[in-house]
């Protein structure tokens, strides 16, 4: 495997890829991104944009000349046709991959599990996934050991449902809060007593890039993952999200997330559609052994709850940073 640090990260615009393109350069790395469509403002000016899309082979092959490492973190834009597009683009990072001996990065999900893995995840755990974007991340993970049989090196890190300050598709921006507005309420898809993994993107991409900076001691195929926040008692995100509402001054009221509307919107929407088949994440408590990371890097980056929400509060504009600094 190449030993420079030049990489290329599909996905960077969004948030996974955005946190792990930002680390990346703070550390010194050439990074190149693949785009449909160039970002409003260029406030990472330190990447080097080149245009083309992930379905296109001929596209991400010639963006990936000369990359050691291949970070795949792009979705079908709009979240949909996952059956039509993920698989197609995986295999193109593949391609490119092996043109250029480089490392493929996926960061991971725990949609690969069915209740029958539950409650504490390992990375051995069991795969019987029990909804359709689940189904084809197990058979990502499939296509990609299979290229490692064939000489490839990949590296997944596996984390709870991701939060953080530019982070849009997730369930703490779009179930918990609403970007933008001031958060009195705050809807709990959870329940008490259920306990939930949480992941705050800054903390995903740090750890991504620590064992980044050890890949020639990975195996050929190395998975990892993040214990990150762990909500014991399925009520301490939503609590944390109202103590800081309550530093800005703002009275936030804890709600249960309305599953009703989603179930009766779900058979005329694909997004409520596939909000509802993930309803199971909810129902039992997940937890997420770290163990193995722990022994390879002795430690896991881990940025106190509260200043992680705080921080994503302020990014995702709910909150003004000046009052909580005054306050």
């Amino acid at each position: 495997m190449k030993s420079n640090n030049k990489v290329l990260i599909l996905g960077a615009t969004g948030g996974i890829g955005g946190e792990i393109a930002r680390k990346l350069i703070r550390e010194k790395w050439d990074v190149c991104a693949l785009r449909r469509n160039g970002p409003k403002n260029q406030q990472d000016s330190d990447i080097r944009w080149i245009p083309g899309d992930a379905l296109n082979g001929e596209q991400v092959m010639a963006a990936a000349s000369g990359c050691s490492v291949i970070v795949h973190a792009v979705n079908p834009p709009g979240y949909r046709n996952w059956e039509q597009q993920v698989l197609p683009m995986l295999q193109n990072t593949i391609q490119a991959a092996e043109r250029n001996g480089a490392l493929i990065i996926l960061p991971g999900t725990v949609y690969n599990y069915g209740p029958d893995a539950f409650p504490l995840l390992r990375e051995k755990s069991p795969q019987n996934p029990v909804t359709r974007k689940g189904a084809i991340r197990v058979q990502m993970e499939r296509a990609l050991f299979a290229w490692t049989q064939r000489g490839g090196r990949v590296l997944i890190l596996r984390a709870g449902d991701f939060f953080g300050p530019q982070a849009g598709n997730n369930w703490f921006s779009q179930g918990l809060i609403k970007p933008g507005q001031t958060p009195r309420i705050i809807r709990n898809p959870g329940k008490a007593g259920t306990g939930h993994q949480w992941a705050y993107l800054p903390d995903v991409a740090e750890t991504l890039v620590a064992l980044l900076a050890r890949r020639e001691q990975l195996d050929p195929f190395a998975c990892f993952q993040m214990r990150g926040h762990w909500d014991a008692d399925g009520m301490t995100m939503a609590g944390a999200i109202q103590r800081v509402a309550q530093l800005a001054g703002i009275h936030a009221k804890v709600t249960s997330f309305p599953w009703w509307l989603i179930t009766a919107m779900a058979p005329f929407n694909t997004t409520m559609y596939e909000m509802l088949e993930m309803r199971y994440l909810w129902q039992k408590a997940i937890q997420m052994d770290n163990t193995k990371l722990i022994d390879f890097l002795g430690h896991e980056p881990h940025t106190p709850l509260i200043e992680a929400v705080l921080t994503t509060l302020i990014g995702q504009g709910c909150i003004n940073q000046a009052i909580v600094t005054q306050s």
